[in-house]
């Protein structure tokens, strides 16, 4: 019976590891097929700025080659008139950077298209290339990212955080790369403020979505993750595992500003999460409160000191005015300006002159 057991256990590790093997091969020839096309791609299009440029050729020869590469090779979709446009735009975006050139090559073609015609930036477009390739983001993924501006909010935006005071500097650099600091939430439908655990319910239902949101490797562990220790029970919001950190991350969700006891709170339950769940080998846990709002002089000093990796950031509930109040409201510095005018006038109230 025990050889028996140990013939079936053999096999199916034998299986899996095949298993695995025909995915991995699977992925391979498709970033293969990938590269070809996107090199083919390349080729026609320098072809096309080359031919007009030496030989004055307009823009009539873009619609005759579609015309004879179709005849040619019938039922194939790539040779459109408005794809071959394409290709002559790609080739003029990328010809000068050979580092854009080298990562086209690692993502499907469409979703190249959305990176050069919607980004103009080069670093930007670097970001959204190499995320993309890096998280198997889809092409409505990737237009949702630059829609809400996730170049901005993740490789431009000041983060807020003592991972370098806390974690060894490759942890560090690696865990401020993977902290943005302003999450969107708006794919969560929630357009108004609302009570941590109805955000926390919605980031549950979507966590597809949440995930992509953070980034690449996280694995979702679960909500409301309970804790018992010293005979108490104690509950984190939400609790991921990060693959490439090879860290617990927690998760505290508030729906108002940020207070300095948030702090304290989270490096107790980072406490708890590197004696009661972190595994052998594993990394020390991470901790991020995202709030509604923050004083950036209060993060500082309510993270001063604090041994524990924590990260501080806001998350927005949508990014854009609902179509009623368009044109119905001041643009930022006209409300900026009226309400300095407005606590001015107040403060020579409280305090008038000679006072």
């Amino acid at each position: 019976m025990a050889k028996l057991q140990k013939t079936f256990s053999a096999y199916a590790e034998f299986l899996k590891t095949i298993k695995d093997r025909i995915r991995s091969a699977r992925i391979s020839a498709s970033r293969m097929v990938c590269k070809e096309q996107i090199a083919l791609y390349w080729e026609i299009g320098k072809g096309i700025i080359e031919k007009q440029e030496q030989l004055g050729w307009g823009k009539s020869v873009v619609e005759r080659l579609s015309h004879d590469l179709m005849a040619e090779f019938p039922g194939t979709k790539g040779f459109s008139v408005q794809n071959l446009w394409y290709m002559r735009q790609f080739y003029l975006e990328y010809r000068g950077d050979t580092n854009l050139q080298q990562l086209a090559g690692e993502i499907a073609w469409f979703s190249n298209v959305t990176v050069f015609s919607r980004v103009k930036d080069s670093s930007a477009r670097e970001y959204y290339l190499r995320s993309t390739a890096e998280m198997g983001w889809s092409r409505d993924t990737l237009l949702n990212q630059i829609k809400a501006k996730a170049y901005e909010r993740h490789a431009i935006q000041p983060k807020q955080h003592n991972f370098e005071k806390a974690l060894p500097v490759h942890l560090a650099e690696q865990a401020e790369k993977s902290m943005k600091d302003i999450y969107m939430l708006d794919f969560l439908g929630i357009t108004k403020p609302v009570i941590e655990r109805e955000i926390e319910h919605r980031m549950v239902g979507a966590i597809k979505d949440v995930l992509l949101e953070l980034g690449y490797g996280f694995s979702f562990l679960g909500n409301q993750y309970k804790i018992k220790a010293g005979g108490n029970e104690y509950f984190i919001d939400l609790l991921f595992y990060h693959r490439r950190l090879r860290c617990l991350v927690a998760i505290e969700l508030k729906s108002g500003k940020f207070q300095p006891e948030y702090a304290g709170k989270m490096n107790f339950y980072l406490n708890l999460l590197d004696d009661f769940v972190r595994e052998e080998g594993e990394n020390p846990s991470i901790g991020i409160v995202l709030c509604a709002d923050r004083d950036h002089f209060e993060v500082e000093y309510a993270l001063r000191g604090i041994q524990k990796p924590i990260g501080v950031a806001k998350y927005r509930l949508t990014a854009t005015l609902p179509q009623e109040l368009i044109d119905k409201l001041p643009d930022a510095e006209k409300l900026k300006r009226e309400i300095l005018k407005e606590l001015g006038a107040s403060d020579a109230q409280c305090h008038p002159e000679g006072a």
